[in-house]
């Protein structure tokens, strides 16, 4: 007796198909599981037995064979319960062939026959969209992200099986009416000061700029980082759903609704490499790199993370995905990030002469920890100074999100209608056709080159700031005050930024 049903597997932050083939036949009973299983996969089998026996269904007490037959790559995860208990069915007679040849099943089963949720559903729908797919209640608002074309969501095992003979009719479907998934941030007119850079921020959000805040503790590093998503423009369609199937895939959330505005991911120091950019031994899971895909990745005491995972951002900061290679897996996932770091200047925070408590070799054990490759891909790198009492005491209304937000947008879609793109994406050979720079702004661009304080990143990183900052002034052209000013943004690591006024 053998039947097949069709199902998905997960893969990184992709569905794969996959058929799972249930063959009963003589010998001693035995369940086997085979085609790459994990230990939750090799598990199914008293998840199935209880299941089947829970809902009055027959459990076939000789030998089974199920094949997880696709891509030669490892299976994880329990999605395929719910398949493997229907072909189990099919193969006793049952069902008949015939009512389950349209439809993909996706879900984990309770030992009381229940349907359960289970991680990765909308991109595991999306890889059999042109079945009907069957999922848990809990997966069916993530589950219509995919679009598929029929989605069916059953409560019970029991209750499957007699809509799959045709004694009840399918549940309804609700559908859930794609909305903006506004996700609410702090005003930016709450922060006391800090004019060059609020600015920092406003150039960041609008050119996609990676930026760095040094400065002491308590300087209000932390409170702008967080409040950057909220001048952020919306995700498009395509980022808003690439931004869904991630965290679907991660288990973070199930959303019926796809998000529109950038994430925000701000984790922990303690982050090991694999939290940080994604993979891991029998189960690929999407990192804090693909979650942030679209928003913002927030690193706060920067100086306290592993240099090695630190160094690992080089690769997907400079291409926008992350390639994860294992001895089975090979596979590419978003990592188009706006990368936020905040640091103290030095280990103590507090660099004023005669205030340091750092001896020399502390300030030197403390700048290893940043890479000068790392360091060379901030587009921006401010100073943070502590605000003065008069800003603390009587701060005044600063500029409100929706007002900064408006003009990031415009400048936004001013570089967007030029060239397609935020300014911090325009290749090297297309500087000079969208970022041209007039001769005086130049000139000074070769002095900085010529003193060493410049690298050929940091000349082309430059000039796509000075692009920022005219779109900015809604200016065409890009001359030495731009450059000027994005030179003073792009400060050292460890030097105070006695930058002036900005205007």
């Amino acid at each position: 007796m053998y039947a097949a049903v069709k199902t998905a597997a997960l893969l990184g932050a992709q569905g794969h198909p996959l058929v799972v083939e249930v063959h009963v036949g003589v010998g001693i009973p035995g369940f086997t599981v085979v085609g790459l299983p994990d230990e939750s996969c090799r598990e199914s089998r008293d998840r199935v037995r209880a299941a089947l026996l829970s809902s009055e269904l027959p459990w076939p007490n000789r030998r089974i064979t199920v094949n997880l037959a696709g891509a030669g790559e490892r299976k994880g995860g329990a999605a395929a319960d719910l398949a493997i208990a229907v072909a189990l069915l099919v193969a006793q007679d049952v069902l008949s062939q015939e009512s389950i040849e349209a439809h993909a099943f996706l879900a984990e089963l309770g030992l009381d026959g229940s349907l359960r949720t289970v991680a990765g559903a909308a991109p595991m729908v999306s890889a059999v969209a042109m079945h009907d797919v069957v999922v848990s209640p809990g997966n069916h608002a993530e589950a219509l992200i995919a679009s598929p074309r029929q989605l069916r969501a059953v409560d019970t095992l029991a209750h499957l099986v007699r809509c799959l003979r045709g004694d009840d009719a399918w549940p309804s479907i609700t559908q859930i009416e794609e909305q903006e998934d506004v996700c609410v941030v702090a005003d930016l007119a709450e922060v006391s000061g800090q004019a060059w850079a609020r600015n920092a921020l406003e150039v960041s959000a609008t050119g996609m700029h990676h930026l760095l805040l040094v400065g002491p503790p308590g300087a209000g590093k932390s409170m702008l980082a967080r409040r950057l998503p909220g001048i952020l423009p919306a995700l498009t369609h395509e980022d808003a759903l690439a931004s869904a199937m991630v965290f679907s895939a991660a288990g973070v959330e199930s959303a019926g609704a796809l998000r529109t505005s950038p994430p925000f991911r701000s984790p922990h120091h303690s982050a090991s490499m694999v939290a940080m950019v994604g993979g891991g031994s029998s189960y690929m899971r999407p990192g804090e790199v693909s979650l942030a895909s679209g928003g913002v990745l927030f690193l706060d005491e920067m100086g306290e993370f592993a240099p090695t995972v630190l160094d690992a951002l080089r690769q997907p900061l400079e291409e926008g995905v992350i390639r994860l290679s294992r001895a089975r897996h090979s596979l590419t996932m978003p990592a188009k990030f706006l990368l936020v770091g905040a640091s103290n200047p030095c280990p103590c925070g507090d660099i004023r002469p005669g205030m340091c408590r750092c001896t020399d070799s502390d300030h030197r054990r403390y700048q290893r920890r940043f890479s000068g490759p790392l360091i060379d891909r901030f587009d921006l790198c401010v100073h943070v100074d502590r605000p003065s009492a008069d800003a603390l005491v009587h701060a005044g209304g600063g500029e409100s999100t929706a007002l900064v937000a408006a003009r990031v947008l415009a400048a936004r879609n001013r570089a967007v209608d030029r060239q397609g793109c935020p300014n911090a994406l325009l290749l090297h050979d297309q500087l000079d056709i969208f970022a041209a720079i007039t001769t005086q702004a130049r000139a000074l661009l070769h002095a900085e080159l010529e003193k060493g304080i410049l690298t050929g990143r940091g000349y082309h990183r430059i000039r796509r700031v000075a692009r920022t900052l005219a779109d900015l002034a809604n200016d065409n052209d890009v001359d030495r005050d731009h450059v000027d000013i994005a030179l003073r943004m792009r400060s050292a690591l460890v030097r105070p930024h006695e930058a002036g006024s900005y205007r």
